[in-house]
């Protein structure tokens, strides 16, 4: 299967799973992803269509427009046809443009939560860095405008390291625009958290020690590893003195 089709079927499979969520009558927090689903513009449009709001990875290469750029209209040069449409003067630009221009000190620090590798230094294990948080509008042919021509605005979120040349991540954010930065970059490193997950189902509890051929097998197998995990997170989250002490 080629790359574009394969990241293609993952994010079409994740929207299945997030409509089945929503015939359930749940309301989905907001979408984290990396760059594998991020770069697809077609999973954040389907996002946004069902109000709801994302914080993914993107690649640094991303196009877009700065926030205050307005598309204008080009004039006429006949009598005859359709006047010109409304576009943007400059052509878009890459994400990474636009944050060096923004330059590393308007980059504010950022802590987003504790770790577990503390040192003399860091006694606490404070996961911190370097970000920027800006408005822009991505740019794509397949991204509707609104009425005056101009593309919906969104965050872009920099980390952008100390002592770094550039930034060293990026992720655009459906999220309003009143979003505190702090939150921005919380939700943005939130991935951890999903890896974590992933490790402890697959160690802790068995996920891949199945060793049938039958989908209906598999099926059981993996319903039973959820359920346990769904018990011990809402364990850690009810009552986390109980759990440490187990």
């Amino acid at each position: 299967i080629p790359d574009s089709e394969h990241h293609r079927r993952k994010w079409q499979m994740a929207l299945e799973m997030i409509d089945e969520l929503i015939a359930w009558g749940r309301t989905p927090a907001p979408v984290i992803a990396d760059a594998g689903y991020g770069d697809a513009t077609a999973l954040r449009l389907a996002l946004t269509e069902r109000d709801i709001p994302y914080v993914v990875a993107v690649k640094a290469t991303t196009s877009a427009h700065p926030a205050d750029a307005a598309p204008v209209q080009p004039p006429r040069t006949g009598q005859r046809g359709r006047p010109p449409t409304l576009c943007y003067p400059d052509a878009p630009i890459s994400i990474k443009t636009i944050a060096l221009a923004a330059d590393a000190t308007a980059a504010r620090t950022v802590t987003w939560r504790d770790g577990t590798k503390t040192s003399p230094t860091n006694p606490t294990a404070t996961m911190s860095s370097q970000f920027l948080a800006m408005r822009i509008r991505p740019a794509n042919r397949d991204i509707p405008r609104h009425d005056d021509g101009s593309l919906p605005p969104c965050w872009l979120i920099a980390e952008w390291p100390h002592g770094a040349p550039e930034p060293t991540g990026y992720w655009l954010s459906s999220l309003p625009a009143d979003t505190p930065v702090a939150e921005l970059v919380r939700l943005a490193k939130m991935r951890w958290r999903i890896e974590h997950d992933y490790r402890e189902l697959k160690t802790g509890l068995g996920l891949d020690h199945f060793e049938g051929r039958s989908w209906l097998g598999w099926h059981h197998h993996a319903t039973l590893v959820t359920a346990a995990h769904l018990f011990l997170t809402t364990l850690r989250l009810t009552a986390p003195k109980a759990n440490g002490q187990d």
